[in-house]
């Protein structure tokens, strides 16, 4: 089988947690931790990372931060994880969904400025296979309306919007390292702060609200319950692996850009067929190589496509159910149609995408696709 994501470890994961537990020191917010988080501030220049057990945790922190209550609207494009709304509904947000772009799976920036109310408090840029949105769209948007910006980059690691890295230019982010992402820790995430105003509160929340973390730095005498908060920081072990994923980013996106290349070679004879799509990556955004794509007329295609990749022992996936139609959220949904993140709900599949994928398995896939065709 070749499988649709295989975990890739750079070999030094289990030295450091090794480290991690010999220092006696596993719980959150020790050496790995720092480390990374500096990485992250020094490389990409964000003003507070915040490790955290999970990108849902990160999400579910800058709703926090955002003072989000009962009735707030949260505009989200419906193309998108459960996550990403669901953080904003726990806080008692109404989501106002917009549709995907026709170019590209992230939202239609567009359309966001006819979506914003009186009651409208955030805007979730979701960065769709690392490819950013028109930020500038965005952010001009909120600077108007008085919103605040929050980058879901989960996938978005090592990419950029016109230079700038993603994760690094609303007022918050969020990054996933899920094992099926560019770096990995199993399951982690990362809060990104870019509004200093947001920075101790961060601290207090991600330490279950209290102002642990100022006691340690010796800025207070002693630390006690101050704030809302909850248990978001990860062990050291986890912390650990991250960091041996982390020394070896380059190598990493450097092989994951080959393999991204090598599909979308591979398979331009059948976009310039009109049999299928291939990505888009706008003139203003980067590609990380976060995964591969392709669009196909229908879910009628792009079932037996699956089951013909299945038969071969190709293992490739649908994404997103699009949330304005989900059992939980459609009828709370305003019955607005959103046409594009209909089309990208029936007809994107996802290629086998992996460090180690090999160019012969790659091959295969691609051979396979065009027979397919044929």
């Amino acid at each position: 089988m070749i499988s649709f994501n295989k975990p890739y470890l750079c070999g030094n994961e289990l030295r450091y947690i090794q480290d991690a537990v010999s220092s006696m020191k596993i719980s959150g917010n020790g050496k790995y931790t720092r480390r990374c988080q500096e990485f992250f501030e020094e490389t990409y220049r964000f003003k507070k990372c915040l490790l955290t057990t999970s990108c849902t945790d990160a999400l579910e922190m800058a709703a926090i931060l955002c003072e989000i209550t009962l009735g707030d609207e949260v505009i989200v494009p419906s193309y998108t994880f459960v996550s990403t709304v669901n953080a904003f509904v726990l806080r008692g947000a109404k989501i106002v969904f917009v549709d995907s772009n026709q170019g590209h799976p992230g939202m239609d920036e567009d359309q966001l400025a006819s979506l914003i109310t009186p009651k409208t408090k955030v805007i979730v840029a979701v960065h769709y296979a690392g490819v950013a949105c028109d930020m500038d769209k965005i952010m001009a948007l909120a600077a108007k309306y008085g919103l605040f910006v929050v980058e879901d980059a989960a996938q978005a690691i090592d990419s950029y919007y016109k230079g700038k890295p993603l994760g690094g230019i609303g007022h918050l982010a969020a990054f996933s390292f899920h094992e099926t992402k560019n770096i990995i820790s199993g399951e982690g995430g990362m809060l990104v702060v870019n509004d200093e105003r947001f920075i101790s509160r961060s601290e207090i929340i991600w330490e279950k609200g209290t102002n642990r973390s100022a006691f340690f730095k010796g800025e207070v005498d002693k630390y006690g319950w101050v704030d809302i908060g909850s248990s978001f920081l990860p062990s050291e072990i986890i912390a650990a692996f991250l960091w041996a994923q982390v020394e070896c980013l380059g190598t990493i996106q450097r092989r994951r850009s080959e393999i991204w290349q090598n599909y979308y070679r591979g398979l331009d004879p059948l976009q310039k067929s009109l049999k299928l799509k291939l990505p888009i990556i706008p003139d203003y955004a980067s590609n990380n190589a976060h995964l591969f794509y392709i669009l196909l007329s229908d879910f009628e295609v792009r079932d037996r496509l699956i089951q013909f990749l299945k038969l071969r022992n190709m293992h490739a996936v649908f994404h997103y159910l699009s949330l304005h139609k989900s059992p939980y959220y459609k009828a709370k949904h305003d019955g607005r149609v959103l046409p594009q993140c209909d089309y990208y709900n029936d007809g994107l599949l996802r290629l086998p995408f992996y460090y180690e994928l090999s160019a012969d398995d790659q091959q295969a896939v691609i051979d396979a696709i065009l027979s397919f065709f044929e």
